[in-house]
């Protein structure tokens, strides 16, 4: 236990952030006093493979608006997908061990991602890969219960009275955590505000290449402040 506690603990958070907004912070910083974590890692996806293209902002404006939302927060933004140029979870999780040997992660997701959790690539290896945090939202959680994925997971559910010991568990392991809910919906932002993502176009260019040869990138190349 106490090799693992010396561990840097991370929670993961992957998404499309388009935009960003308080509901991913406030989930975050929940996560970070349930879990006991030192951070969350917000991972903004070039594409995710589930949403279609049509309505999607540009990965820098993207990218602007979460750095924007997570300022004076335990929360850090990071364009590590687009660097690695991982299209699919599963192969980023099997690349964070070796690039971050220090840290332990775990993968945080509401409780809409539950629902269609079946239908991510290789989501069974995620699940084998990392513990993962589900957070209540309104209106999904019957159906996140009712899901594939979660008939599959059930037995592997910790009680959330444990899940400060998360790094203990072992794989898979599967905790439920209950918030004040936040009803904050990017989807709405985006019917609000069409024209949101035109307050980032001044964001400066993300890079995506990564550093040639057989050495990994480094933390400061991987992880946005």
């Amino acid at each position: 236990m106490a090799a693992a506690r010396a561990m840097k603990r991370i929670g993961l958070l992957g998404g499309s952030f388009n935009p960003a907004h308080r509901g991913h912070r406030k989930l975050s910083l929940h996560a970070i006093r349930a879990l006991g974590l030192d951070e969350v890692w917000w991972l903004v996806s070039p594409g995710n493979p589930l949403k279609p293209d049509k309505g999607m902002a540009s990965y820098a404006a993207r990218l602007a608006s979460a750095r924007k939302m997570a300022r004076h927060a335990p929360i850090r933004v990071s364009d590590i997908e687009a660097r690695l140029r991982t299209r699919y979870t599963a192969d980023t999780l099997a690349r964070l061990p070796r690039l971050y040997p220090k840290h332990r992660f775990i993968w945080l997701m509401g409780a809409d991602n539950l629902a269609q959790f079946d239908q991510w690539h290789a989501w069974r290896t995620i699940a084998r890969q990392v513990p993962i945090a589900v957070i209540a939202r309104p209106g999904y959680d019957a159906r996140a219960h009712a899901s594939p994925a979660m008939s599959w997971l059930r037995r592997a559910v910790r009680p959330a009275g444990q899940a400060k010991k998360w790094t203990c568990w072992r794989l898979p392991a599967l905790v439920l955590l209950r918030f004040r809910p936040d009803p904050t919906s990017a989807t709405r932002i985006r019917a609000a505000d069409p024209a949101w993502h035109r307050r980032y176009s001044s964001a400066r260019p993300i890079s995506v290449s990564v550093p040639p040869g057989p050495s990994p990138p480094s933390r400061t190349d991987l992880l946005q402040p």
